[in-house]
Protein backbone atom coordinates (compact mmCIF):
# COMPACT_ATOMS: atom_id res chain seq x y z
CA UNK A 1 0.00 0.00 0.00
CA UNK A 2 1.18 3.54 -0.74
CA UNK A 3 0.21 6.92 0.66
CA UNK A 4 -3.14 8.15 -0.65
CA UNK A 5 -1.67 11.39 -2.04
CA UNK A 6 0.90 9.34 -3.98
CA UNK A 7 -1.83 7.11 -5.40
CA UNK A 8 -3.76 10.15 -6.62
CA UNK A 9 -0.70 11.86 -8.12
CA UNK A 10 0.67 8.71 -9.74
CA UNK A 11 -2.58 7.55 -11.34
CA UNK A 12 -2.50 7.72 -15.12
CA UNK A 13 -4.69 6.47 -17.93
CA UNK A 14 -2.90 3.36 -19.19
CA UNK A 15 -3.24 2.60 -22.90
CA UNK A 16 -0.77 -0.28 -23.25
CA UNK A 17 -1.14 -3.52 -21.29
CA UNK A 18 0.48 -6.88 -20.89
CA UNK A 19 -1.92 -9.74 -21.52
CA UNK A 20 -1.13 -11.28 -18.13
CA UNK A 21 -4.38 -12.37 -16.45
CA UNK A 22 -5.54 -10.51 -13.34
CA UNK A 23 -6.61 -12.60 -10.36
CA UNK A 24 -10.44 -12.41 -10.10
CA UNK A 25 -10.00 -11.88 -6.35
CA UNK A 26 -8.14 -8.64 -7.13
CA UNK A 27 -11.08 -7.43 -9.21
CA UNK A 28 -13.42 -8.34 -6.34
CA UNK A 29 -11.27 -6.29 -3.95
CA UNK A 30 -11.34 -3.28 -6.29
CA UNK A 31 -15.12 -3.47 -6.60
CA UNK A 32 -15.41 -3.74 -2.82
CA UNK A 33 -13.44 -0.48 -2.56
CA UNK A 34 -15.59 1.14 -5.24
CA UNK A 35 -18.75 0.13 -3.40
CA UNK A 36 -17.68 2.39 -0.54
CA UNK A 37 -17.96 5.52 -2.68
CA UNK A 38 -20.64 8.10 -1.81
CA UNK A 39 -24.14 7.22 -2.97
CA UNK A 40 -27.34 9.25 -2.64
CA UNK A 41 -29.50 7.58 -0.02
CA UNK A 42 -26.93 4.77 -0.04
CA UNK A 43 -28.82 3.53 -3.09
CA UNK A 44 -25.70 2.04 -4.69
CA UNK A 45 -27.52 1.89 -8.00
CA UNK A 46 -24.66 0.79 -10.18
CA UNK A 47 -23.36 -2.46 -11.62
CA UNK A 48 -20.20 -3.61 -13.34
CA UNK A 49 -20.22 -6.03 -16.27
CA UNK A 50 -16.77 -7.66 -16.09
CA UNK A 51 -15.34 -9.28 -19.22
CA UNK A 52 -12.36 -11.63 -19.18
CA UNK A 53 -10.80 -14.07 -21.62
CA UNK A 54 -12.76 -14.61 -24.83
CA UNK A 55 -15.39 -12.10 -23.71
CA UNK A 56 -12.87 -9.24 -24.09
CA UNK A 57 -12.17 -10.36 -27.66
CA UNK A 58 -15.89 -10.26 -28.44
CA UNK A 59 -16.07 -6.75 -26.99
CA UNK A 60 -13.28 -5.53 -29.27
CA UNK A 61 -14.76 -7.31 -32.29
CA UNK A 62 -17.89 -5.21 -31.81
CA UNK A 63 -16.34 -1.89 -30.75
CA UNK A 64 -13.24 -1.99 -32.97
CA UNK A 65 -13.68 -4.47 -35.84
CA UNK A 66 -10.54 -6.13 -37.23
CA UNK A 67 -10.66 -4.17 -40.48
CA UNK A 68 -10.31 -0.90 -38.53
CA UNK A 69 -7.42 -1.90 -36.32
CA UNK A 70 -4.50 -1.30 -38.67
CA UNK A 71 -4.56 2.45 -38.04
CA UNK A 72 -5.45 2.22 -34.36
CA UNK A 73 -2.78 3.97 -32.32
CA UNK A 74 -3.23 2.01 -29.09
CA UNK A 75 -2.62 -1.54 -30.28
CA UNK A 76 -1.64 -2.80 -26.84
CA UNK A 77 -4.89 -1.52 -25.36
CA UNK A 78 -6.46 -4.59 -26.94
CA UNK A 79 -4.21 -6.76 -24.72
CA UNK A 80 -5.95 -5.63 -21.52
CA UNK A 81 -7.09 -8.87 -19.85
CA UNK A 82 -10.14 -7.26 -18.23
CA UNK A 83 -12.78 -4.92 -19.63
CA UNK A 84 -15.33 -3.66 -17.10
CA UNK A 85 -18.47 -1.81 -18.14
CA UNK A 86 -20.05 0.43 -15.45
CA UNK A 87 -23.79 0.87 -15.72
CA UNK A 88 -26.10 3.15 -13.73
CA UNK A 89 -29.61 2.17 -12.69
CA UNK A 90 -31.96 5.14 -12.36
CA UNK A 91 -34.86 2.91 -11.29
CA UNK A 92 -32.93 1.91 -8.17
CA UNK A 93 -32.95 5.59 -7.13
CA UNK A 94 -36.65 5.98 -7.82
CA UNK A 95 -37.35 2.89 -5.70
CA UNK A 96 -35.07 4.07 -2.89
CA UNK A 97 -36.58 7.55 -2.79
CA UNK A 98 -40.09 6.12 -2.72
CA UNK A 99 -39.26 4.45 0.61
CA UNK A 100 -40.75 6.01 3.76
CA UNK A 101 -37.61 7.82 4.92
CA UNK A 102 -37.12 9.50 1.53
CA UNK A 103 -40.63 9.81 0.06
CA UNK A 104 -41.06 13.38 1.32
CA UNK A 105 -38.39 14.52 -1.18
CA UNK A 106 -40.64 13.71 -4.12
CA UNK A 107 -37.68 12.21 -5.95
CA UNK A 108 -39.23 8.78 -6.18
CA UNK A 109 -41.83 9.96 -8.69
CA UNK A 110 -39.78 10.10 -11.87
CA UNK A 111 -36.30 10.72 -13.25
CA UNK A 112 -37.41 14.22 -14.24
CA UNK A 113 -37.92 15.05 -10.54
CA UNK A 114 -34.15 14.89 -10.04
CA UNK A 115 -32.39 18.19 -10.82
CA UNK A 116 -29.17 16.20 -11.25
CA UNK A 117 -28.94 12.52 -12.29
CA UNK A 118 -27.30 11.18 -9.16
CA UNK A 119 -27.24 7.65 -10.57
CA UNK A 120 -24.71 8.87 -13.12
CA UNK A 121 -22.73 10.87 -10.56
CA UNK A 122 -22.60 8.03 -8.05
CA UNK A 123 -21.50 5.53 -10.69
CA UNK A 124 -18.79 7.93 -11.87
CA UNK A 125 -17.51 8.34 -8.29
CA UNK A 126 -17.38 4.56 -7.95
CA UNK A 127 -15.39 4.36 -11.17
CA UNK A 128 -12.92 6.93 -9.85
CA UNK A 129 -12.47 4.93 -6.65
CA UNK A 130 -11.86 1.80 -8.72
CA UNK A 131 -9.23 3.60 -10.83
CA UNK A 132 -7.42 4.74 -7.69
CA UNK A 133 -7.64 1.25 -6.23
CA UNK A 134 -6.09 -0.17 -9.39
CA UNK A 135 -3.16 2.22 -9.08
CA UNK A 136 -2.72 1.22 -5.45
CA UNK A 137 -2.30 -2.49 -6.30
CA UNK A 138 -0.03 -1.94 -9.29
CA UNK A 139 -2.58 -2.26 -12.07
CA UNK A 140 -3.05 0.09 -14.98
CA UNK A 141 -6.50 1.30 -15.93
CA UNK A 142 -8.15 3.30 -18.68
CA UNK A 143 -11.68 4.67 -18.67
CA UNK A 144 -12.96 5.28 -22.19
CA UNK A 145 -16.24 5.87 -23.93
CA UNK A 146 -18.08 3.17 -25.83
CA UNK A 147 -18.58 5.29 -28.92
CA UNK A 148 -19.10 2.64 -31.54
CA UNK A 149 -21.72 -0.09 -31.73
CA UNK A 150 -23.09 0.45 -28.22
CA UNK A 151 -26.37 -1.15 -29.23
CA UNK A 152 -24.60 -4.29 -30.47
CA UNK A 153 -22.49 -4.46 -27.29
CA UNK A 154 -25.57 -4.12 -25.10
CA UNK A 155 -27.30 -6.88 -27.06
CA UNK A 156 -24.27 -9.17 -26.93
CA UNK A 157 -23.91 -8.73 -23.17
CA UNK A 158 -27.63 -8.69 -22.37
CA UNK A 159 -27.53 -5.25 -20.71
CA UNK A 160 -31.15 -4.15 -20.05
CA UNK A 161 -32.36 -1.08 -21.90
CA UNK A 162 -33.15 0.90 -18.74
CA UNK A 163 -29.53 0.83 -17.57
CA UNK A 164 -27.20 3.67 -18.58
CA UNK A 165 -23.86 2.45 -19.95
CA UNK A 166 -21.26 5.05 -18.94
CA UNK A 167 -18.29 3.62 -20.81
CA UNK A 168 -15.64 0.95 -20.34
CA UNK A 169 -12.63 0.40 -18.09
CA UNK A 170 -9.61 -1.52 -19.34
CA UNK A 171 -7.68 -3.15 -16.49
CA UNK A 172 -4.41 -5.02 -16.39
CA UNK A 173 -0.68 -4.81 -15.80
CA UNK A 174 0.97 -1.88 -17.63
CA UNK A 175 3.24 -2.82 -20.52
CA UNK A 176 5.63 0.01 -19.69
CA UNK A 177 7.21 1.23 -16.48
CA UNK A 178 5.67 4.20 -14.68
CA UNK A 179 7.24 7.48 -15.76
CA UNK A 180 8.33 6.18 -19.16
CA UNK A 181 6.82 8.84 -21.41
CA UNK A 182 8.36 7.68 -24.71
CA UNK A 183 6.03 4.83 -25.55
CA UNK A 184 2.70 4.03 -27.13
CA UNK A 185 0.84 4.08 -23.83
CA UNK A 186 0.87 7.86 -23.39
CA UNK A 187 -1.78 10.03 -25.02
CA UNK A 188 -1.38 13.61 -26.21
CA UNK A 189 -3.57 14.79 -23.35
CA UNK A 190 -0.83 13.77 -20.89
CA UNK A 191 1.33 16.74 -21.95
CA UNK A 192 -1.35 19.30 -21.14
CA UNK A 193 -0.56 21.47 -18.12
CA UNK A 194 -2.57 20.73 -15.00
CA UNK A 195 -4.61 23.68 -13.75
CA UNK A 196 -3.48 25.19 -10.47
CA UNK A 197 -5.76 25.59 -7.43
CA UNK A 198 -5.76 29.34 -8.08
CA UNK A 199 -7.32 28.70 -11.51
CA UNK A 200 -10.00 26.45 -10.07
CA UNK A 201 -11.07 28.05 -6.78
CA UNK A 202 -13.58 30.92 -6.69
CA UNK A 203 -13.66 32.00 -3.06
CA UNK A 204 -16.77 33.60 -1.60
CA UNK A 205 -18.50 33.71 -4.97
CA UNK A 206 -17.85 33.55 -8.70
CA UNK A 207 -14.79 35.66 -9.32
CA UNK A 208 -12.40 35.74 -12.22
CA UNK A 209 -9.89 33.06 -11.22
CA UNK A 210 -7.24 34.70 -13.41
CA UNK A 211 -7.32 37.78 -11.14
CA UNK A 212 -6.36 35.80 -8.02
Amino acid sequence: MTEFSDVVRNRRMTRAFRNTPVDPATIDDLVDLASRSPSAGKTQGWHLVVLEGDATARFWDLSLPVEKRAGFRWQHLLDAPVIALPVADATAYLDRYAEPDKARTGLGVSEEAWPVPYWTIDTAMSVMTLLLGAEDVGLGALFFGVFNNEAAIRTELGIPEHLELLGAIALGYPLHDAGDEAHDGVGRSAIRQRRSPAEIIHRNGWTDASSH
